[in-house]
């Protein structure tokens, strides 16, 4: 029996979906756990590339079965067509569950997302505008809509009606927008009720189960630790909680059960969207990390902002979520460099800081100190152990392991799915 929280320890985008893709084949569930079609996933199988939104990465692996747990939001129209263009491309869905707490996203929710972005200008907080934290405002306000809702027209258009009541003072008195009609939410939502109902099951009863007799499972957050609600660049961050704390909370797993947290953490650092980030590029190198390493939102199309490695952040993410190992991605993109920076503390105000400051202000004005590493300019992506990077890579990654709190197990020398050096085994 294991289950195992496979997160990302930076702003999201680190490459989870190659890290959950190498343990699927070894693992029982894959299990999603909060978040919604604001992250994306990429996953490279020989010459195939498939883009995931909502559902987990373990979809693609035949004997998996795949959990969209209680802590995400689901617009259904998206994970219905991504169901089907999987479908279309030969990929069993058949497996699939999907949590009957889980809430919905609605058209209302987009439309209010999209428009609040818009009013704040500058301020904006750089939201994918798919309706995700308007969902989730709602599931805390407790007027949310869940998955269970579906099946009870009665109840369905209670709530709404009890939703749109607000929603539409806003969106006609503050934005000056046309109202939502409810029936019209109401037939299109009834309208998906069939064709969810035959994944839609008590998940955490299910996993729990599964557990007792000794399966394996991987629980899949989505974005990164400093996009956390509660632990991030607060208010530049997402709406649920991608932490290890999240995974119980968002699946119905006890944490006693969670046997091992893993995080995925690039070589570098990147983020998408508004918000402080100390070691950001904005000359060559950052646009050459750009390109080498394909560096555009899987989900928003947006290019991703760039920086050298953020040790005092791998710390962080260590602390918040008691990572027991670091898989190390996109190795490969470093190649070619003659000097490598690496960001070992900061210098705010005159003095120096070695850990992440909890002062969002400070943060803000935090400068990098950098240690300047040896690059390598040998061709890695065809490396298959350790002994195979040129001295210098093997430097490097041994620096990173030194200075950040936990034990690089796999390191990323390419995208494919043969592409990854396993030093100690996650299962």
């Amino acid at each position: 029996m294991s289950a195992i929280a496979l997160l990302g320890a930076q702003w999201g985008d680190e490459g989870k979906g190659k890290a959950t893709d190498l343990l699927g084949d070894r693992v029982d569930y894959v299990v999603r756990y909060q978040g919604g079609n604001n992250a994306g996933h990429t996953v490279v199988i020989g010459d195939q590339k498939y883009a995931l939104h909502l559902l987990p990465s373990g979809i693609l692996s035949p004997n998996v079965i795949p959990v969209i747990g209680n802590g995400v939001v689901i617009d259904p129209a998206v994970l219905l067509e991504e169901i089907k263009g999987l479908n279309e491309r030969g990929i069993d869905t058949s497996k699939l569950k999907i949590s009957t707490n889980a809430h919905l996203i609605t058209p209302y929710h987009r439309t209010i997302d999209k428009v609040s972005e818009r009013f704040l200008g500058k301020s904006k907080i750089g939201t994918t505008g798919r309706g995700i934290g308007p969902a989730y405002a709602d599931k805390i306000n407790r007027i949310g809509i869940r998955v269970q809702d579906l099946f009870d027209p009665s109840i369905l258009r209670q709530k709404i009606e009890g939703a749109l009541k607000d929603k539409n003072q806003i969106l006609i008195k503050v934005f000056n927008r046309k109202g939502v009609e409810v029936d019209e939410v109401l037939n299109e939502y009834l309208g998906y009720a069939e064709l969810l109902r035959p994944f839609v099951t008590d998940t955490s009863l299910l996993l729990n189960k599964a557990l007792d007799a000794g399966k394996n499972i991987l629980l899949e957050g989505s974005q990164g630790t400093l996009l956390d609600v509660d632990h991030g660049t607060y208010p530049f961050v997402t709406s649920s909680n991608p932490t290890a704390g999240g995974a119980c909370t968002g699946s119905g797993i006890g944490p006693t059960r969670i046997t091992r947290v893993i995080g995925i953490i690039k070589a570098y650092t990147t983020r998408v969207g508004s918000g402080p980030f100390p070691t950001e590029l904005f000359d060559e190198d950052g646009e050459k990390l750009r390109t080498i390493g394909g560096e555009i939102g899987v989900t928003t199309g947006r290019a991703r902002r760039c920086g050298w490695y953020d040790a005092l952040i791998a710390r962080y993410a260590v602390r918040v979520n008691g990572l027991t190992d670091f898989f190390l991605t996109k190795l490969d993109v470093l190649t070619g460099w003659e000097k490598i920076p690496v960001c070992v503390g900061y210098e705010i105000e005159g003095k120096r800081v070695d850990e992440l400051p909890a002062s969002q202000s400070d943060f803000h004005h935090a400068k990098p100190i950098y240690e300047y590493l040896p690059g390598w300019s040998e061709d890695i992506s065809g490396a298959k152990r350790f002994e195979d990077l040129p001295e210098n890579a093997r430097g490097y990654v041994k620096y990173l392991e030194e200075i950040s709190g936990a034990p690089i197990s796999a390191i990323g020398v390419g995208p494919g799915r043969d592409q990854t050096i396993v030093i100690r085994d996650f299962i």
